[in-house]
C-alpha cells in the first residue's frame, strides 16, 4: 500500500461476498471470490461488480482509492472469469506482485480447480494435452481447441461420480499453463462439459439441471494454491484453500 497503517488491508472495500482467505507478514494475500463477481473492472460502470469497488489501473494492473490516510492502492496479481469462484492473490506492493505474478508466468504456482461435469472420463486420471486458439471477439475471450498454436496442459483426476440421471462427475483439475477458458474447453472438448457454463456447456443440460434446482451458476472453483517465492533474500512459502461453495456436492 501506499500509505502505513496498522492492517493496510483494513480499509480495501471489497466486493460483494469477497472475503480474504490467507495473508502472509510481506502483504501478499489471497482472496475468495464469489462467482459473478469480476477480477476488475473493464469501465467505471463495472466498479460495484468488482474484485474491489474502486478504479482500476490496467496498466499499473492495480486498484485504486481513498483511505482514511489518503491515496491507497491494491496490486491485482491473477485473474479468474467472473462466472469461476475461488483464489485470486493481491499484494500490498507492487515490487511483490512483481515477483510472484512471474512465478505464475514462468509456471512455478501449483493451482488445483474444482469443476462439477456432465458426463464421466473414460479414465480415472490423465493428463490434457491439447492447442488451443485464443481471440476477442466484440470484447469477449473466445478459444477453441485445435487450429491454434497456444500449449494447453492439465492434469485430471476423477474424484467421484453421481448415480443419478444427470451422470455428474466431480474433477480435479490441476492446470499446467494458464490459458483464458482453458479448463471449460478442455472439459468440453472430451464430452465433459462444465455444469451451468453458458459459452462451451451443454445448453440443454444446462436447463435441465436448473429446473431440477440446481444452482444458477458454472460450477468450476479454484480451490487452492501454493508456492515459494524470495522476498528480500529470504524463501517464503505461501498456500491458500478457498473452501467449496454450496452446490458443489450435488451428484444426484
Amino acid at each position: 500500500m501506499s500509505a502505513p497503517a496498522e492492517d493496510p488491508w483494513a480499509d480495501v472495500p471489497f466486493g460483494r461476498g469477497v472475503t480474504r482467505v490467507a495473508l502472509d507478514a510481506n502483504g501478499l494475500a489471497a482472496l475468495d471470490k464469489p462467482e459473478g463477481v469480476l477480477s476488475h473492472p473493464n469501465t467505471p460502470r463495472d466498479e460495484a461488480r468488482s474484485l474491489v469497488r474502486a478504479r482500476y489501473d490496467a496498466d499499473e494492473e492495480c486498484f485504486e482509492w481513498q483511505g482514511p490516510g489518503g491515496a491507497r492502492r491494491l496490486w491485482l496479481i491473477n485473474r479468474l472469469d467472473s462466472a469461476t469462484s475461488g483464489l485470486i492473490l493481491a499484494a500490498a506492493s507492487a515490487e511483490l506482485a512483481r515477483e510472484v505474478r512471474a512465478l505464475f508466468k514462468g509456471r512455478q504456482v501449483r493451482k488445483t480447480y474444482q469443476a462439477l461435469v456432465f458426463g464421466k472420463p473414460r479414465q480415472p486420471a490423465e493428463t490434457w494435452r491439447d492447442v488451443l486458439d485464443v481471440k476477442k471477439q466484440g470484447g469477449r475471450i473466445r478459444t477453441v481447441a485445435g487450429g491454434g498454436n497456444i500449449p494447453a496442459v492439465c492434469a485430471m483426476t476423477l474424484l467421484r461420480t453421481g448415480t443419478g440421471p444427470a451422470r455428474l462427475s466431480m474433477l480435479r483439475l490441476e492446470p499446467q499453463t494458464g490459458r483464458s477458458h482453458q479448463l471449460r474447453v478442455q472439459c468440453a472438448k472430451r464430452g465433459l462439459p462444465i455444469v451451468g457454463d453458458g459459452t462451451y456447456g451443454d445448453f440443454a443440460a444446462n436447463r435441465a439441471f436448473a429446473k431440477a434446482g440446481g444452482a444458477k451458476r458454472m460450477f468450476l472453483h479454484s480451490l487452492s494454491v501454493s508456492f515459494d517465492y524470495t522476498w528480500r533474500g529470504a524463501m517464503c512459502p505461501f498456500s491458500a484453500t478457498a473452501p467449496l461453495p454450496p452446490g458443489f456436492d450435488r451428484l444426484d
